[in-house]
């Protein structure tokens, strides 16, 4: 058989594509992220970041912003309006009754501390991001001390609006 130069995707390299196609149904432009939970190399859910079920997604009535202060003294704006693609990809496998213990959850960006916590209590065992979020410490650190996996596809900070 003749070899035509296709590289087959890795497990990891097949579910973040699947993660980036979950992301188009994102419904806030700042981040437009995406997540799928999957195991033994099966998909288990996927969840995109948008407003909680019958509310106005920012895409239709805008962001609704919060200035957050931080440590070092600096001060940046987070929307507020929506669910973060891993907390409805969790909320999926609750409301499912999938059980998401020693999964592996592929997202855009580092979690944040928030979801970091909901992925630590769920049971994920790993968790694969395509960039770094620019205030990722806390998270990362949260995650290495409760023994979940973190690994990224690039090795730089996620750009977004």
């Amino acid at each position: 058989m003749e070899k035509t130069g296709y590289r087959r995707p890795t497990w990891d390299e097949y579910f973040m594509e699947v993660c980036d196609a979950i992301s188009k149904r994102a419904t806030c432009d700042r981040g437009r992220s995406g997540c799928v939970i999957a195991k033994d190399n099966r998909i288990l859910v996927t969840g995109y970041v948008g407003a909680p079920a019958g509310l106005p997604h920012c895409d239709e009535v805008g962001h609704q912003l919060k200035k957050t202060l931080h440590e070092d003294g600096g001060v940046t704006e987070h929307c507020v309006r929506t669910v973060h693609a891993e907390q409805n990809a969790i909320c999926q496998a609750a409301k499912r009754g999938i059980a998401i213990d020693g999964a592996t959850l592929y997202c855009r960006m580092t979690p944040c501390r928030t979801c970091a916590m909901l992925i630590i209590n769920c049971g994920v065992e790993r968790v694969v991001c395509q960039r770094r979020y620019h205030d990722a410490g806390y998270s990362e650190a949260m995650l290495r001390a409760a023994g979940v996996g973190l690994e990224y596809v690039h090795d730089e900070v996620q750009k977004y609006g």
